[in-house]
């Protein structure tokens, strides 16, 4: 199924994107560093926000399946650009907060979750995606 988003430039180096399902918008801003005022999330910090959010749902979709809620459960993902050109993100580390005990029998199934979810498989290979798991249970 495919779904569509639309996006209007609306200048200054912004954008404004329109979910076509919801109709939910939100504005991108060019960052400080590449010409923006850097006042909202660039187009590169949605591809790591993409990521932490995705393995944020489905860990939390396995935990639903598993008949168990996460609520608690944090990602932190940091950018990391390129330094000489083309301009490109290189890396994107991860901190998995989840707050279990370490000893949770399902811990390797959330773990593995995680890593397979769809943005993580849809990142560039050349990209380095390191996660760290906490478990703070």
């Amino acid at each position: 199924m495919a779904v569509s988003i639309s996006i209007d430039y609306t200048g200054g180096l912004r954008c404004q994107a329109t979910h076509g399902p919801s109709g939910n918008q939100f504005i991108t801003d060019a960052p400080v560093d590449n010409h923006g005022k850097g006042e909202s999330f660039s187009p590169t910090d949605l591809v790591a926000t993409a990521l932490a959010a995705c393995m944020a749902t489905v860990i939390g979709i396995k935990a639903n399946q598993k008949g168990y809620d996460l609520p608690g459960l944090k990602v932190r993902v940091e950018k990391h650009m390129s330094e000489d050109s083309p301009r490109r993100i290189v890396r994107l580390p991860l901190t998995i907060e989840i707050p279990l005990p370490p000893d949770h029998p399902d811990r390797k199934l959330l773990e593995a979750t995680a890593l397979g979810c769809p943005v993580h498989h849809s990142v560039h290979p050349g990209i380095e995606k390191p996660v760290t798991f906490v478990w703070n249970g």
